[in-house]
């Protein structure tokens, strides 16, 4: 029997890296007056795990809370599965906002633009990101009929928001994040492109272009395009597209930014095409958000989904179902005990109760069932998993339809056109899974690994992680390699791929990011989102030394394979980046602790 605590929940043992306890007691720790951590990281959990099942009461009684907060707790604690940030922050707790991923929208009037603002300052304090489509504001020079003054566009409002941004700490421990859209046919869109590459402007934003497929096949054949007026639907004059693509192309090369979101594959999707277009995301972009509506994320850890059968590493499909049932719940559960900031975004988000289930761990999980991230087999195996992922959400959230009801905006929706009767909206997402991926000290989201030694900065103010890939050091030890050879070079470049020490095959399962084509991210990307409702978040990495007609085949080819979008990176073209390749002497004496039991972590 295991030991139970005061509050009923059972007391599992768990272990932490020494990566993911800072990472915890800088952000997530409950702290008192003094600044001093007055929660570990067990109460942390079970505060989460009793927090979440709250809601069964309004549902199934006392019973089932008990029940599925054992449930909840054995997941998080085992760190199968963790959700989003905010809600790790704030469950039990007064603030008591859950949702990461806002949409809010923003309207052309003085009075429209500085709501938005507002409510942005109301969401970002809880810790939630927000998306903002700036594409009804008028464009810069037209007409204020009001004042008789011209406007200033939509990039000067940018500013004014950005500026917001960098004074507020989500929930106090983090600052915000934001995403900034403007549609390809505004007549304003060359200054949204180039917006970023002086290296100060909207540091708080990602951007990304509003892309239709009328704009790529103009751009296709080199024919011009029309800009229209947001606020009258007429034509202000044209540019020709092949040119508007290069210059997106160029800053996108020289910057990150913008990326693309295509308009017409999030909206041939869109659930609730009777409540309006989507025209906006979440800063990651992963969840396609109608104004007003916030969504919940949380990850599956697919390297804690695995078996040994004769010695050969497997997935555990049992497990894996088991553990989307326990996921997809409790994600309904936070939209139910959710105090949201605003109370526009709460009735959205309960009438259309959206989900966002996804994974991390998708590179270890490769690396240990021997699998290179870059072959065939891996975007095999990766489409597999979501199907099944997708397929028990699917179930689970058609069983909580006929216990508690389907989502209040149902009627009109694809689902009623279906006869499928759902209570979420939405089910699945692909998000980044930045820090709750260190807390599960595991791969980030369905990313390869960036390196396998890499300085962490800006994750924690002024600190920096210094991280050597695990999973690395363990089979250094495990096949009794030369494992100081091999560290040295890993320390300087990040990557075994030089090595003499390591044999070719093992080389071959630590490819690194800037390692693998273009084409095979986007592989990945699109395998993950054929069965995914929302969208995927992934970056597609690229050495400095890319080519700007690198990022535009890459562009072309996101929109082939029907993403719903697309975002790159070169490496050194920011001025500051989060991740750094190799580390310096700091890192030498690490702590690189197992993470797992032996048996659990076999290759």
């Amino acid at each position: 029997m295991r030991k139970r605590d005061g509050m009923g929940m059972a007391q599992n043992k768990l272990k932490l890296s020494k990566n993911a306890l800072k990472v915890l007691q800088a952000r997530y720790l409950r702290k008192d007056r003094d600044r001093r951590i007055v929660e570990t990281p067990e109460e942390l959990f079970v505060s989460v795990a009793r927090a979440v099942a709250d809601a069964e009461l309004s549902f199934s009684g006392p019973s089932a809370a008990e029940l599925w907060g054992e449930r909840f707790h054995e997941v998080l604690m085992s760190l199968s599965f963790l959700p989003n940030s905010p809600t790790l922050m704030n469950a039990g707790k007064p603030l008591g906002q859950l949702s990461a991923c806002f949409v809010l929208p923003v309207e052309d009037s003085m009075e429209g633009i500085f709501d938005a603002l507002k409510d942005m300052a109301l969401v970002q304090r809880t810790g939630g990101g927000t998306g903002f489509s700036f594409s009804r504001l008028r464009p810069k020079g037209d007409m204020v009929a009001s004042t008789s003054g011209e406007a200033s566009g939509p990039v000067s409002f940018m500013k004014i928001f950005d500026c917001a941004t960098e004074n507020i700490k989500q929930g106090g421990k983090r600052r915000g994040a934001n995403m900034g859209v403007l549609r390809v046919d505004h007549p304003d869109i060359l200054e949204f492109i180039e917006a970023k590459l002086d290296g100060k402007s909207l540091r708080n934003f990602n951007i990304s272009v509003g892309i239709t497929d009328k704009f790529m096949e103009a751009a296709g054949k080199d024919l011009p395009y029309d800009l229209i007026h947001p606020s009258t639907g007429k034509v202000r004059g044209s540019l020709k597209a092949k040119e508007v693509f290069e210059r997106i192309v160029r800053a996108a090369w020289e910057t990150g930014d913008p990326g693309l979101l295509f308009l017409d594959s999030i909206n041939r999707a869109n659930p609730t095409p009777h409540l309006g277009q989507i025209e906006a995301t979440n800063p990651c972009g992963e969840v396609p958000l109608l104004p007003y509506e916030s969504c919940n994320l949380g990850s599956i850890n697919l390297a804690r989904m695995l078996g040994n059968n004769g010695g050969t590493v497997t997935i555990d499909w049992e497990k894996l179902r088991s553990t989307v049932e326990v996921a997809t719940r409790f994600l309904d559960n936070v939209i139910e005990v959710s105090r949201y900031p605003v109370p526009e975004i709460s009735r959205v988000t309960r009438g259309n109760r959206k989900i966002g289930l996804g994974v991390m761990g998708f590179a270890e999980m490769l690396i240990r069932m021997s699998i290179p991230y870059d072959s065939p087999e891996a975007v095999k195996l990766g489409q597999e998993i979501m199907h099944v992922i997708a397929g028990q959400a699917r179930r689970t959230s058609i069983q909580l339809a006929r216990d508690r009801g389907v989502f209040p905006n149902w009627r009109g929706s694809i689902h009623e056109a279906r006869h499928e009767k759902v209570r979420n909206a939405t089910r699945t997402a692909i998000a980044p899974t930045g820090t709750i991926a260190i807390i599960a000290d595991t791969s980030a989201s369905i990313e390869p690994f960036f390196a396998l030694a890499y300085k962490r900065t800006h994750v924690l103010g002024d600190q920096s992680l210094y991280e050597i890939n695990p999973v690395l050091l363990e089979l250094l030890d495990r096949y009794e390699l030369d494992v100081e050879s091999v560290l040295e070079e890993t320390l300087e470049k990040g990557s075994v791929k030089t090595s003499a020490a390591i044999p070719e095959d093992i080389k071959r399962l630590f490819v690194t990011a800037l390692d693998i084509t273009p084409d095979r991210h986007l592989e990945i990307q699109a395998a993950f989102q054929k069965h995914v409702d929302n969208s995927v978040s992934k970056t597609v990495n690229l050495p400095a030394d890319a080519a700007v007609q690198d990022v535009a085949s890459i562009y072309w080819r996101a929109w082939e394979l029907g993403l719903k979008g697309v975002t790159i990176y070169r490496y050194g073209s920011k001025a500051l980046q989060v991740l750094e390749l190799g580390v310096d002497e700091e890192a030498l004496h690490y702590d690189h602790a197992s993470r797992c039991d032996p048996e659990e972590c076999r290759l």
